[in-house]
């Protein structure tokens, strides 16, 4: 089985003092232990890096400890997986088609690469933004 994490999914596994930090940690030893491929979208090595190491949590997590976690966590675990050129195009287009702005684009390239990877559930705290860039994708999205 293939699972993709969100950014979400991830700060939640990685940051102690996050509200469903155990949900999402007993995912990530799950994943750990092989017993499912991991899947994560590359753009989101940079999204989890500018979230880690800005949180407004004492004591802060600093840059090196961000790329740290990030390395030691999830590069060397995950199946990291870009988007080409044209598929930034055609994702970019299909939200302006759907008249939606903003940051919800980090979604809407995550759910591409969900797609493009055949993934068998994407695992987020978002499950409404997902709704809205992938209407098609509501059996494979889940929340821990």
């Amino acid at each position: 089985m293939k699972i993709l994490f969100d950014t979400s999914i991830i700060v939640a596994a990685l940051v102690e003092s996050h509200p469903v930090h155990k949900r999402a940690f007993s995912w990530f030893k799950q994943a750990k232990a092989k017993e499912f491929d991991l899947v994560v979208a590359s753009h989101t090595l940079t999204e989890l890096y500018a979230v880690l190491s800005t949180l407004p949590i004492k004591p802060r997590i600093s840059s090196a400890v961000a790329w740290r976690l990030i390395h030691e966590n999830i590069e060397t675990m995950a199946r990291i997986v870009s988007l080409s050129p044209a598929e930034y195009s055609s994702t970019i287009k299909r939200m302006s088609e759907l008249g939606l702005a903003g940051g919800i684009i980090y979604d809407a390239l995550i759910a591409k690469v969900a797609q493009k990877s055949k993934v068998e559930r994407l695992l987020t705290l978002n499950i409404e933004h997902f709704r809205l860039v992938w209407p098609g994708g509501g059996k494979i999205l889940s929340t821990p």
